[in-house]
């Protein structure tokens, strides 16, 4: 495992890298349409560093923090944004399909819901052929609105499958809140309606997120059975629409896709003052004087690579 300092790094290298995914966007020159992932760096990051070979991640089709977590670098992401051959897809994918196999991104998907029975098959063929490997796909609170989750997560279970399924919710829909569009879903009680392992996290604390996703990939393996992993997050950058009667201001909303306009490109990369930021969160275990040291190299270094 890396040590505190270099996840931080990492941490802030992600939010960097979108920054400027970000301002790439803004400017029209994107060939596809990005989902952007500011304020998901920490969760990125931590399922990133429990992932070993055999192991498979099927992201969303808002990837970006996790292909970036993988890949290492920008340039090869941001040249498939680009439709280039030097793309990390050769230009083939674009953003919503980008995989990356060689380090386990091994199927992404537009279609909402699409991973969760891709990820069961590929649990069920290691497990046919005897690897010790886990299998972790994502989903958003709207993907558990799907019929493939409730399938799958109650097939993995019926058949003793080591997946984890980890639920990004950050409350939307596109832009929709979920108190705007369905009733509640208790992950927790639909887990244990299943007797499947769940487990909650929030606060954006990858050292906390790092040994608790480690437990958990040990108890998929060992157990032979599945999980539920539920992670709060808040998807950063805001969007107001026009203003109406009813919202004088602008009714915000929180941005689907496209760039985020409210957010530039700086040196220290922080968004917003809260836990809701896991750049923030990163300046309760490490001085901030440090961080932006090192944001700043980052930031120098980024810029050099893509040029």
């Amino acid at each position: 495992m890396n040590s505190k300092n270099k996840i931080a790094e990492e941490i802030i290298r992600l939010r960097i890298s979108q920054m400027i995914v970000n301002e790439e966007y803004k400017a029209k020159k994107l060939k596809v349409s990005v989902h952007l992932a500011l304020g998901h760096e920490a969760i990125a990051v931590s399922v990133s560093e429990i992932l070993e070979k055999d192991d498979n991640l099927l992201p969303t089709h808002r990837n970006i923090a996790y292909n970036l977590a993988r890949a290492g670098k920008l340039r090869p992401i941001l040249d498939e944004y680009f439709l280039k051959p030097t793309g990390l897809n050769a230009g083939h994918s674009g953003s919503m399909n980008l995989l990356n196999p060689e380090r386990n991104i091994v199927f992404t998907s537009s279609i909402l819901g699409n991973q969760f029975p891709v990820a069961v098959g590929l649990a069920m063929a290691g497990k046919v052929a005897g690897k010790k490997n886990v299998t972790i796909v994502m989903g958003g609170d709207g993907a558990i609105e799907e019929g493939s989750f409730y399938e799958n997560i109650l097939m993995a279970q019926s058949m003793k499958l080591p997946v984890i399924f980890l639920i990004e919710n950050n409350e939307w829909s596109m832009s929709t809140r979920i108190d705007q569009r369905r009733c509640h879903i208790d992950l927790s009680l639909l887990a244990k309606s299943m007797n499947i392992r769940y487990i909650h996290l929030e606060g954006n604390d990858p050292y906390r997120y790092i040994d608790t996703l480690k437990d958990i990939k040990k108890f998929t393996i060992e157990d032979r059975a599945p999980a539920c992993v539920e992670v709060r997050v808040a998807t950063l950058g805001e969007r107001r629409l026009p203003s109406s009667p009813e919202f004088p201001e602008g009714e915000f909303i929180n941005y689907h896709s496209g760039p985020a306009p409210e957010v530039a490109l700086n040196e220290w990369p922080l968004i917003k003052q809260s836990d809701e930021d896991p750049i923030f969160v990163l300046t309760k275990h490490i001085d901030q004087s440090v961080l932006e040291e090192d944001a700043r190299r980052q930031f120098t270094a980024l810029q050099k690579e893509i040029a």
